[in-house]
């Protein structure tokens, strides 16, 4: 028993690093002394890099299953726990407090809560290792639920200001909305399948599967009416975590009340834990392959063009630049759910590569530059008088390309690769999502949706970058025209931002490199598809 334990403690090493440094933040916040807050952040981020280098060493080794089955490591669930540690690191670099006393910056204002909010950071943060990791539907829902529970709080407390605790209470509510419909189809797997292990319950739906084409060879039905049902009720759940239609809707208002970092860390983490758990049920559901019935496939390619249209149009409508980015963010879930429907749309085992390879690839590449945006907005002044905030407003926005011209080149080389533009990082994920979904030969019509989109996208985007370089500034407050210090921990994310966000667009190695590696990670179906449409 005793070497089962320490077999699982060393494949969960960075786990088990961040929540014990939690705990230890959590206890330095008993001090009040300033330089409890300075050392905070230097001990989240030393934990944070010590675990993405441990995760590194152990990125393309064995497949691990500890002894009571409940966590399996696999080339796949490796690399999404290292995207995670990686793409977290210029988000915690962003949340760095920086004023005069250490309670916060222009952007944030912790207080004396600022070791308190760090450990919540490191909890979220390895609530998506432990989905990543799960081979157990408990530990899977305890583990989005450790990822999301932290946010609710730190959205309160980001910001001393009515808007950020009315924007923490609606993100708990509708969280809590969708972590009841998670558990409910989790349950209903449970009950149709009779395990709790996702590797047992994928064996029990590959048997089904095989079963079922035997009695009905012409059209068979892979999945109960329960199941199904279990199935559409965890994708449900999960839209909410991913931000896709339909519950997408706390998104703009979320995003707004949070302060500027805390906004850049939603954007991305439960994002990230959303596509991961749903990447697991799918290939549980398809027997330990992408077998899912034809209703399922097609579910998850209109949730593609509703999530990517919904975010694009009203994105366009937008006067905030924080709920314009909350709207990409929606869109962003919708490009990568078209490599999610090729994955699913077909029985090619290397069109399935390429596509579950573009998710992974477009999830990384997406937390990379969306970093870089928010990090460039949190820096510029506000012209209107706000307590403890930044630039929101396009009217903030006006002429600040001209006055602090660094800043607005990062934020164009940021913008330019949202839209796709080439030589850019963004460019490169919407064309390993868009190959995939064309060799399928069945999802054209979700390739021309995904291009009409990204081309309404640019109106936003390009919007942002003409604010801050074509528009004159507006009327200004006492703050506006000040010289913009850059802290240096916010200027390193923003370098590494800005620097990935070029060098994976146009040096092609490094760009294979990370190719190669998602390619590397991608499981591979262990049996033909029964979807006769494929």
């Amino acid at each position: 028993m005793s070497e089962d334990l320490i077999n699982l403690a060393s494949h969960l090493t960075a786990e088990i690093i961040l929540l014990c440094t939690a705990m230890f933040l959590l206890l330095l916040g008993t001090s009040s002394k300033e330089a409890a807050r300075r050392l905070a952040p230097v001990i989240a981020i030393v934990a944070i890099g010590l675990a993405f280098l441990l995760q590194f060493d152990k990125l393309g080794g064995e497949i691990f299953r500890d002894a009571w089955s409940q966590v399996e490591l696999t080339p796949l669930s490796q690399y999404f726990r290292l995207i995670a540690l990686g793409v977290s690191i210029p988000l915690v670099l962003l949340a760095w407090p920086t004023n005069s006393d250490a309670t916060g910056g222009k952007s944030i204002d912790f207080g004396q809560d600022v070791p308190e909010f760090f450990a919540l950071m490191l909890m979220s943060i390895s609530g998506i290792l432990l989905v990543a990791a799960s081979n157990d539907i408990i530990l899977l829902f305890l583990g989005i639920e450790l990822a999301s529970i932290p946010t609710y709080v730190m959205v309160s407390v980001s910001r001393p200001i009515p808007v950020a605790q009315e924007a923490g209470v609606k993100y708990f509510f509708l969280g809590a909305m969708a972590a009841a419909l998670l558990l409910f189809g989790l349950s209903y797997l449970y009950g149709t399948t009779g395990t709790l292990r996702l590797s047992e319950m994928a064996s029990n739906f590959s048997v089904q599967q095989a079963l079922s084409t035997l009695d009905s060879p012409g059209k068979p039905e892979a999945f109960s009416s329960w199941q199904m049902l279990a199935v559409l009720m965890v994708i449900a759940g999960l839209t909410f975590k991913m931000a896709a239609f339909p519950m997408y809707e706390y998104v703009a208002d979320v995003y707004q009340g949070a302060a500027t970092p805390v906004t850049a860390f939603l954007a991305f983490v439960p994002k990230a834990t959303g596509f991961i758990a749903l990447i697991k049920i799918l290939w549980t559901a398809g027997g330990s392959s992408w077998a899912v019935p034809d209703q399922i496939v097609t579910l998850i390619a209109v949730l593609a063009v509703l999530t990517m249209t919904a975010g694009n149009v009203l994105g366009l409508l937008q006067s905030n630049v924080k709920r314009v980015l909350a709207y990409s963010s929606v869109a962003h879930t919708g490009y990568m759910l078209v490599g999610v429907a090729s994955l699913l749309a077909t029985n090619n085992s290397t069109i399935q590569e390429h596509a579950l390879s573009g998710v992974l690839f477009y999830l990384t590449a997406y937390g990379i530059m969306n970093a870089g945006a928010f990090g460039v907005l949190m820096l510029l002044p506000s012209k209107r008088p706000r307590p403890a905030t930044s630039a929101e407003t396009f009217d903030d926005l006006a002429g600040t390309g001209r006055e602090h011209v660094v800043l607005g080149l990062a934020m164009a080389v940021c913008c330019f690769s949202l839209t796709g533009m080439p030589l850019t990082v963004g460019f490169l994920g919407k064309v390993f999502l868009i190959k995939p979904a064309l060799e399928t030969k069945v999802l054209n019509w979700l390739v021309i949706a995904m291009m009409i989109n990204a081309a309404i996208s640019a109106a936003y985007y390009l919007r942002i970058v003409g604010t801050m370089f074509l528009r004159a500034e507006s009327a200004t407050t006492e703050e506006a025209g000040e010289r913009i210090t850059i802290p240096a921990p916010i200027g390193l994310a923003i370098a590494l931002s800005v620097v990935a966000t070029l060098t994976l667009g146009m040096y092609f190695n490094a760009t294979s490199a990370l190719s190669g590696a998602t390619s590397r990670a991608v499981p591979v179906s262990t049996h033909t598809s029964v979807s006769s449409a494929r």
